[in-house]
Parts: structure tokens; sequence; C-alpha cells
């Protein structure tokens, strides 16, 4: 037996401009602070390419999750499409490899606001790793309190962050040479898929929305509000920063491209200015990965594909599964702190992590060309499986990281899912649901 929610049923508590922020900073997240820089690196100008090829991927990537979503209002989110299309064993492996994904990757997302705040006050090696840990244990707070004052304090900082985005690229425009774009492709055709490679980072996002869709009021109508929103803001700022990267700074620029653009414009003052923004984009984006995160290893534990003692406070009826956040934002900080002491930057883990998010949307998407109705969304769904295909080849070997993981949970002695003694459970991972037979 497997759970299936109620489109209509209003769940949660996000309204359509809290769900925005939410999805908004997992998708534009950390990418565009360094990752201009990387891609710039990889294909030189013609980097510009993979940024539009991945804005273009986005949209049925977006409208297929968003249309998940909306249909499957649950906690599980991929695990729980993966369970609907293709059983237990590949909810299982699904939701192993993403679940561990997080905290392996937070430190890599943080330690991109790291360099920044490093870039700005000195300190080196150990500022980076004392941010990057201080980040973490923010955003455990932040989660800790509830997804309510998770989201109004996301909403904030989102705000801020889009707005001063749009100052870097405005202020940048006047300064923009055209002789920067030339030669364009300099490092061929195979720069670009090792820049598309990388920036599969900033384009990941589009999956958690599936972990939230529970906590919505009205998941049907707003999810995909919140979703064509995020889609709009993201692609002129993802552009914008982008081409004034190329344009004003061009092979020259460093690890820290946004604060050179802001402090070129405006002055040496805009450094330290543009570390505190880092700061809050991976705030951000921690925070809504953490969020989406700690539902999903709950609701796995609850189904029995995960020890029981990760989520026994949503068993007994808790909102907040504080358990599962414990666990994810403890391990980011032990990979923080080992990555440290083995002399390993952050980014280190980069790939690993890219990998596991396209292997997430191709299950995702292949669950969806099952689970989703003809007509536009089965089409955007086929694009999107076939779109995801092509970046798990050009994540190269480090998906077998994923791979691998996803085996280890198969492993893992399964426990029989007890039914639960109230409506307390359900609503905790995934709002009220109705129980149907699994979708084969």
């Amino acid at each position: 037996m497997s759970r299936v929610t109620s489109p209509a049923a209003a769940t949660g508590g996000l309204s359509v401009l809290q769900g925005t922020a939410l999805t908004l900073a997992a998708v534009l997240g950390t990418g565009v602070i360094s990752l201009p820089a990387l891609a710039i690196g990889a294909a030189g100008p013609a980097s510009l390419v993979a940024w539009v090829a991945l804005l273009v991927v986005s949209v049925p990537l977006a409208a297929t999750f968003a249309a998940l979503g909306a249909r499957h209002p649950d906690g599980g989110g991929v695990a729980t499409y993966a369970r609907l299309a293709f059983g237990e064993r590949a909810a299982t492996m699904v939701g192993w490899s993403f679940f561990l994904a997080i905290p392996i990757g937070a430190p890599v997302a943080a330690g991109f606001a790291a360099s920044y705040v490093a870039d700005a006050l000195g300190g080196g090696r150990t500022t980076e790793v004392a941010v990057t840990a201080g980040i973490i244990g923010i955003v455990a707070v932040m989660n800790w309190m509830g997804i309510q004052v998770s989201a109004a304090v996301q909403l904030g900082i989102t705000g801020v962050i889009a707005t001063l985005l749009l100052v870097a690229v405005v202020v940048s425009l006047p300064d923009i040479e055209g002789e920067r774009f030339t030669p364009f492709l300099t490092h061929g055709w195979s720069g670009v898929g090792s820049a598309a490679a990388l920036l599969v980072w900033a384009f990941a996002g589009w999956e958690i929305v599936s972990s939230l869709s529970g906590e919505y009021r009205h998941p049907a109508r707003d999810i995909g509000r919140a979703t064509a929103i995020t889609l709009v803001v993201v692609a002129v700022l993802y552009l914008g920063i982008a081409v004034a990267t190329i344009g004003v700074l061009g092979a020259a620029t460093g690890e820290a491209p946004l604060a050179d653009l802001l402090a070129g414009a405006l002055g040496g003052w805009a450094r330290p200015a543009t570390a505190v923004v880092a700061v809050l984009m991976t705030v951000g984006a921690i925070n809504s990965y953490f969020a989406g995160a700690s539902r999903l290893g709950a609701s796995l534990s609850v189904a029995g594909a995960m020890p029981a003692w990760l989520g026994a406070d949503i068993a007994a009826g808790a909102r907040t599964p504080r358990r599962a956040l414990a666990f994810v934002a403890g391990l980011g900080l032990v990979v923080t702190v080992g990555g440290a002491l083995l002399g390993h930057d952050t980014d280190a883990t980069l790939l690993a992590t890219t990998g596991t998010f396209a292997l997430v949307y191709v299950v995702g998407t292949a669950a969806a060309v099952r689970l989703l109705p003809g007509g536009w969304p089965r089409v955007a769904a086929l694009v999107s499986l076939l779109a995801s295909a092509v970046l798990v080849v050009l994540t190269g070997p480090a998906v077998l990281i994923p791979v691998l993981t996803g085996l280890v949970g198969l492993c893992w002695p399964r426990r029989r899912r007890a039914q639960p003694a109230s409506d307390a459970v359900d609503r905790a991972i995934g709002g009220d649901t109705v129980v149907a037979e699994p979708l084969r």
C-alpha cells in the first residue's frame, strides 16, 4: 500500500510568496556567487551557451516538478514519486542518495560564501572553515524553529538578494566590453559541456519543491505560481550576472566575481558588502535544502526505509522533523571539519553533489512520465527526462557516488511500517492523505 495525497487539500501554511522565496533560494542559491568564474575557466565566453542551455532545460524541468508537487504534495518528494511509479526499492535508493547528498553538499555551498568573507576580511583557510561551520549552524537553528519562521526569514533574505543582484548587473552594464567575448569558443564545444556539468549546481533546486509541496496552503494552485515566478527571476538574474562577468572581468575573474563586479563599479567599500550578500544567499539556499531534506529523511524513516529514531519525533506527532534536521546539520559539520583536517577544499565534493542532483532528476522525471496525465505535463516530463539523462552523462564518473549510496540504502534492513495512530504523522510528512494501491 502506498500513500497518495489529495492535491486539493490545504496541508500547510506556506503562502505563494513564502514558497517562491524558498524555491528561489534553492535554485538561485550559491551558484551565482562563484560559478560564473568557474564556467569561464572551463569554456571562456562560450560558457554563456551553457547558461542559456540550462535555462531552457529548466522550463520543462520546473514545470514537471511543479506538476508532481501539485498532484502529490508529500514530504517524501522525489522518493514518493519513485515509490508510486516504480515501487519501494527505487524510492529507497533515490531517497538515500538525495538525503545524504545535502549534508555533503552543504559545505560546498557554504564554502562559496566563505571565500567571499575571506576575500574581504582575510584569514585564508581558517576564516573559510569558520564561516562555513557558522552558516550551517545558523541554518540549523532557523529550521529548528519551524517552517513558518524559516520561510518568513527566507522571504526577507530573498528580497534583499534579488535586489542587490539586479543592482550588480545594472551598475556593470557601462563597463561591458565587446572584445571580451572574443574569441568566443576558446575551449571548444567540450569546454561548453564541462561548463554545463559545473553549472548543474546553479540549476539544482527544482526537486526541492517536491519535498516542500506538503507545506503549501493550497498545493494544487500555489506551487505552479511560485515556480513560474521563480523561473522568471532566475532567468533575468543568471543571464545578467553571466553576461556582466564575461563582459567586464573576462578571463581575469577571480574566486569572488560578484565582489569584483560591484567593487569595480562602486568602489572598494562594495567588497565587504558583497561578502554579506554572499552569506545571505548561502543561508537562504541551505535553509531550503535543510527544510526539504529533513522532511525527506523523516518521511523515509516513518515509511521504514531509514532508522526509526530519525523520524521518531514526527511519528509522535511533532510538526518539525528535528531529529532528521540534527542529523543533516551534524553530518554537514563533520564533513566541514573533516575536509579541513585533511586539507581538502570545500568544493571537493561539488561534482559528486551535482551528480546526485542529476540522477535525482532522471528518477523524478521518469516517474513523472508514468504519473502525470497526457498533454503538456507528459511532454514536459519526457523532455525533462532526456535533458536529465544528458546531464548525468556530462557529470561523468562522479554520478557513481549517489548510485553507491542508493545501493547502501537498498541493503539497509527495511522495517515494516506501522499504521499511524493518528493523522498527526501524515500531516507532518506531507499533509492529509488517502491510502491507495501503488501505480505500477
